[in-house]
């Protein structure tokens, strides 16, 4: 028996920005007459969930009515635009407990489990690993027991951020992967484990980058945009699509990065109006 698992990533749904939401009806078409068994989005569902007051709540409003539109089971866990970033970033809009809370209203605790045939689904909240609230500590705790209790099942772990972007030592806090203390602490946790796989979002760049240190790590591509190489370096694959994960109920897998030509290819360096003025990455 084989699983099939779609995930979507980096979706940015809001009534504001209708370019976004119709790449997310295109992939919602194309999702629905492929049938797969489960949809996992891996954050930044919503364009704008974090800012303060009607406007995050409107736009989380939003993400869920589509997300349940879509016809298909699913499972979600925040990115940075749904509940803020890690507070330990200078200069972002911080995850605390008002955004994870308006994001609870909407979806979920943050972090889910869901056993599948021969498999254990684990969905994580890493923009609150590093953070002084209670629920990065229950969301650890959490995590412990349902690596503990999989019962023989393979694990797959599904994030917004990277793990990391090169190496797992790497020490240096950026915008684009777990920050280093978290990392470690959560590398330590599921090297004693089965996992498969790490599966994240949030860099707009799809990437099967094999097994980091013994974990094998997949970045999937986003669905509402693309970060042009002006401002972004290229590090792997900028098309727009999702990933499909065919789970085998032996503990054998398969992923493939599916790319939708059908999708437009906004560039967000060219529309400032969304999230401000991109800055050019260095020469």
């Amino acid at each position: 028996m084989v699983f099939t698992l779609a995930q979507i990533s980096d979706t940015h749904l809001s009534r504001r920005h209708p370019g976004f939401t119709a790449n997310f009806n295109i992939l919602a078409g194309h999702l629905l007459a492929e049938a797969p068994d489960l949809v996992i989005h891996t954050g930044d569902v919503s364009a704008h969930g974090e800012q303060p007051g009607d406007a995050g709540e409107a736009d989380l409003a939003f993400a869920r009515a589509a997300m349940d539109g879509l016809g298909l089971g699913w499972q979600a866990v925040p990115g940075n635009h749904d509940i803020g970033n890690d507070p330990a970033l200078a200069g972002s809009t911080p995850a605390n407990a008002e955004r994870l809370t308006r994001w609870q209203r909407h979806f979920n605790p943050g972090h889910f489990v869901q056993d599948v045939p021969g498999w254990r689904l684990i969905g994580l909240n890493t923009l609150i690993m590093g953070a002084d609230l209670p629920e990065a500590e229950a969301q650890f705790a959490f995590l412990e027991e349902a690596l503990a209790n999989a019962g023989g099942r393979r694990v797959a772990i599904f994030q917004h951020k990277p793990l990391c972007e090169v190496t797992l030592a790497e020490q240096h806090p950026t915008y684009w992967s777990v920050l280093p203390a978290p990392r470690a602490r959560l590398a330590e946790l599921l090297r004693r484990h089965d996992v498969a796989f790490v599966a994240s979002g949030h860099v707009h760049q799809a990437q099967d980058r094999g097994v980091v240190e013994g974990i094998r790590q997949i970045w999937a591509p986003a669905v509402a945009f693309f970060v042009g190489d002006t401002w972004q370096e290229k590090v792997g694959d900028k098309r727009l699509g999702y990933v499909e994960h065919l789970l085998h109920e032996d503990g054998r897998h398969e992923s493939r990065v599916r790319m939708l030509d059908t999708l437009a290819p906004h560039d967000i360096g060219l529309l400032p109006e969304i999230y401000g003025p991109q800055q050019p990455v260095a020469a």
